[in-house]
Order: structure tokens, then sequence, then C-alpha cells
């Protein structure tokens, strides 16, 4: 089965556009901006990636490196790579999966089949898009050609990064964690964007953020896991919208005074919001889905 790539193009830009609306302390969004980046700047390369993400004549690797550079031209700097980088294989999976398996299933597939040419394209994109530490190793240097396959890559740094993590897990976080988190709140707020903040909120208080220990070492990980958890317990609990709003207000501009940015949690409530449209979209559901 291969589901139509409009459809998906549609799916990704509307994921996008979700986390943007959703308020998420430290991170770019509608509600505030920072970090020298603007909702725009996101827009724009949403709009910009989508078609190489879902490009049929492309390889993984090139659909990565494409993505980035179509969002490098667009927006002049570093929006997105997380969200491409989680983004792909997941779309990838929809176009080349067997339809009577899971979407999961047909990720795993995908995650198996990289070759070291999709790790020379993807190395290629990481230096284009210059995230900042991300790719330095003693085995794979980004900068160099690699002599592994993209997963085996991944599967160096997964110890330190948690978007090269999901490669190795076929996405636990997102599967096992986010997409449940994601409507259970669903089901309490009856909006996706509140759901999408549970999503964020739940993930960052369970879990390092890669981006800001890449920049920040340990300082602020218990700091940000303890606001976070605050976060969530005002999500699960009876509070207005108003006092909730106020809450990560105050959050927002103690991360953000502080140069915090939970770059790899958004990215991964991005590819929640991702996986449950496609989820929606795949004619076979993961048991007990």
């Amino acid at each position: 089965m291969s589901i139509a790539r409009a459809l998906l193009e549609q799916a990704y830009r509307d994921a996008c556009e979700v986390e943007l609306r959703a308020f998420k302390p430290g991170n770019v969004s509608i509600h505030s901006e920072g970090h020298d980046m603007t909702v725009e700047d996101f827009r724009r390369s949403a709009q910009a990636s989508a078609p190489p993400l879902c490009d049929p004549a492309l390889s993984l690797g090139e659909r990565i490196y494409q993505a980035v550079l179509a969002t490098r031209e667009t927006a002049g700097c570093n929006t997105n790579l997380g969200i491409i980088l989680l983004a792909a294989p997941l779309l990838l999976a929809c176009q080349v999966g067997r339809s009577e398996l899971p979407l999961r299933n047909n990720l795993f597939h995908v995650l198996e089949q990289t070759t070291r040419e999709d790790a020379e394209w993807v190395f290629r994109a990481i230096c284009l898009a210059e995230p900042g530490g991300l790719g330095e190793s003693s085995e794979q240097d980004v900068r160099a050609p690699p002599s592994v396959t993209l997963r085996e890559a991944m599967n160096i740094a997964a110890h330190r990064d948690r978007i090269a993590r999901q490669y190795i897990t076929v996405y636990a976080d997102v599967f096992d964690f986010a997409i449940p988190s994601y409507y259970k709140a669903l089901s309490r707020w009856g909006d996706e964007e509140w759901a999408a903040v549970a999503v964020f909120a739940g993930l960052l208080k369970a879990i390092p953020d890669s981006h800001i220990e890449r920049k920040f070492g340990t300082r602020y990980t218990r700091k940000v896991a303890e606001r976070m958890a605050q976060v969530d317990e005002a999500l699960s609990a009876p509070v207005e919208s108003e006092r909730l709003m106020q809450l990560l207000e105050e959050v927002d501009e103690e991360f953000k005074s502080s140069g915090i940015n939970p770059g790899t949690t958004a990215d991964l409530t991005v590819t929640c919001l991702l996986a449950v449209r496609l989820e929606s979209l795949w004619p076979v559901k993961a048991a007990g889905g």
C-alpha cells in the first residue's frame, strides 16, 4: 500500500502547524518566539521540506538532505533538522510499507534497510544544517565519509542523542510514550493543541532533552524536569486554561532567559502528531490501537 503523496505532505504540514500552535515552554510557538527564530521561519520550513520528504523518487537519505537544503534556502537557518530526521522514515514507510502490517512494523523495515549511501546523504545534511555539536564522534564523524549504514551511525550516537535513539528503538518514545499521552490528553481537553502541550511536558519531565544537554550538559536537567512535572500535574488537574497559560508563560520566560530550548522534545512532539495522522490513514492498526 502507498498513501497518496498529497495526503502525506498535508499530514506533515498539519503536524508541524499544530506543534507551533501549542505553548511549549522554552520553545518557539505562536505564544512566544525566541532563540533568534520566528514562527514564520518554522512555517516556511515546513512548507519547503514537505515535498522532498514525500518524493517517491528519492531514497531515505536523499529525502533528508533535500529537505534540509530546501529549509536552508527558505529559512536561512536550522529550524527543523530533528523533525526531518524523524519524519522521513515514517513518511517513507507509508509509501513502501506492506498494508497487512501495522505502520510501526513497516517503519522497522525501513530503518533496518538503511544503507551507507543513506548515511552519506544524512551526514551531508547535518553539515549543511550546522546544528552545533550533533554528529561529533570518534567513530563516525559527519565531516568524513561514513563506513556504516545510517542506522548503524545512529546506534553510535544513540546514547547521547534522543533523535538517533529513535532509529534504534523504532521510535519507542513516540509510539510507547507520546502517542498514549496524546490520546489521554485529547480525551481530557478535547483540543489537539493542549494534547500537544501534554505530550511535550510529559516527555520533557521523563527524558532529558538532547538539545539542552549538548549546550549546557546536565546543568539544567533537574530544573527542567521539575518545572515540567508542575506543568504535567496542572494539565491533569481541574485547572482552567487561563491559569494554565499563566504557568506556561512563567516557565517559558524562565527557560528563555537562561537560553534553554527543549528542541529535541519539540521534534518528538511533532513526530507524535505526525504518527497519529499517519496511523489514522493506515489500514492496519497496532495491537490495542
